[in-house]
């Protein structure tokens, strides 16, 4: 494992140094091992959330770490989405229970009305859509990556390439600050409708106290710094009470300040008007914008509906490149080679209105430069250049299809109330 002097690591290898307080981790070749590794040391307490838990391949191996630390005497809570759960099957959630792991879903369905549940009842498709770690409250884990084999999808079966995916592995008071959001979310889901004054009261202290960290990580100066004091690291949280436009608001942000380059990659791409003034903006001002994005088919309303709102983008002089390798899973930006985010959020309705999400901010050049040298990678390597010409002259079937998906999409935002 290399690491420059500011203490930002590429993870080139499969495992990762745990040592650096930054640290990048591509795919679950890198992701698991480090996971796994930072479980296997953890002194008092591991808080997973996911939005699937399969536990085949990798993701077994992560359920029996999780089950070496339970018998250990640590404290270990798994929060596991109600939809994505099915690949943890009856024995191995006997297992973990038997092990001493705490777990819980978010939402569940029920397998029969699981599928009218979610047509008709547009308050259950607010999911549990994070995928945090945090060890003894010091050590974090945030990404796209779900506890979920690289070379497996549910939907599609074995994949003869893994998923493109990010997690950032990051030291200090984000972490600290991610544990006591993860506990109020926790404490939240498990008194259910029957809470206790009691279990109320420590809910209320677990919310002051994410509300301080939050308002100390916005003054000038704070964040996760790296050894050298030159890298700062922000967690961003997305839900639907007081931080329901966090995300959108940090990529607008970030995207109206660029003057060099915005390079974005993300899985499920229809951003509302704001966002995409500001990506047609910055491309305006003379900024490269460049975007990779699924070039896969995988669901009917996220593949056609982001493919009708490119011709705006290409217009504009935006450049968009799709990734048809495997499936692009990652949620990931570096503007102007200082500014970049990992995370969790689409830069559609469905994460960015509806979905809980976490994403952290890092103002970091060096962890910048690494996290742009694999998405300049995968563009050269994997990615196919989509051209106005090209795009304007799509089969109609196909155009089609994109306005379909897009109808059907803004009405799903009408009916649970939200704007576009």
């Amino acid at each position: 494992m290399s690491a420059d002097h500011h203490g930002v690591s590429s993870s080139p290898r499969p495992r990762a140094d745990l040592q650096t307080p930054l640290c990048l981790l591509q795919g679950g070749r890198e992701f698991f091992p480090a996971l796994i590794a930072a479980i296997d040391t953890a002194q008092r307490s591991v808080q997973m959330e996911t939005y699937i838990f399969d536990a085949h391949g990798a993701g077994a191996e992560v359920a029996q770490a999780l089950m070496r630390a339970a018998q250990r005497g640590l404290s270990v809570q798994l929060l596991i989405d109600g939809l994505g759960a099915d690949g943890l099957d009856l024995p191995w959630r006997e297992r973990l229970q038997q092990a001493g792991v705490q777990w819980q879903l978010f939402a569940p369905l029920g397998r029969v009305w699981a599928s009218v549940r979610l047509v008709l009842a547009p308050a259950h498709w607010r999911r549990l859509h994070r995928k945090l770690c945090v060890i003894d409250e010091q050590l974090l884990f945030c990404g796209g990556i779900n506890i979920l084999d690289d070379h497996y999808d549910p939907n599609h079966g074995a994949l003869t390439a893994p998923r493109f995916d990010f997690t950032v592995s990051v030291q200090g008071p984000v972490a600290r600050q991610a544990a006591v959001a993860m506990a109020l979310l926790w404490t939240r889901v498990q008194v259910g409708d029957s809470v206790r004054q009691r279990q109320l009261g420590q809910a209320w202290e677990a919310w002051r106290e994410g509300l301080a960290q939050r308002s100390a990580a916005r003054q000038p100066g704070a964040g996760q710094a790296d050894a050298a004091g030159t890298a700062r690291a922000h967690l961003l949280l997305r839900d639907n009470l007081r931080f329901r436009n966090s995300i959108e608001r940090a990529y607008r942000k970030a995207i109206g300040r660029a003057r060099r380059e915005v390079l974005i990659s993300n899985a499920y791409f229809l951003p509302g008007g704001r966002l995409r003034r500001a990506l047609i903006e910055a491309a305006g001002r003379g900024v490269r914008v460049r975007l990779l994005l699924q070039g896969r088919y995988e669901y009917f309303m996220q593949y056609h509906a982001a493919r009708s709102v490119y011709l705006d983008l290409l217009q504009a002089g935006v450049e968009v490149h799709e990734y048809a390798t495997s499936f692009l899973h990652a949620k990931v930006a570096v503007i102007d080679g200082r500014w970049s985010t990992v995370g969790s959020s689409n830069l559609d309705p469905l994460s960015l209105l509806l979905a809980r999400e976490a994403n952290v901010v890092i103002e970091d050049e060096r962890f910048a430069h690494i996290l742009q040298d694999r998405l300049e990678q995968a563009i050269t390597g994997h990615g196919r250049a989509v051209h106005l010409h090209d795009y304007s002259r799509r089969p109609w079937r196909e155009r089609l299809m994109n306005k379909l998906a897009y109808a059907l999409m803004r009405m799903a935002l009408f009916i649970t109330g939200h704007r576009y």
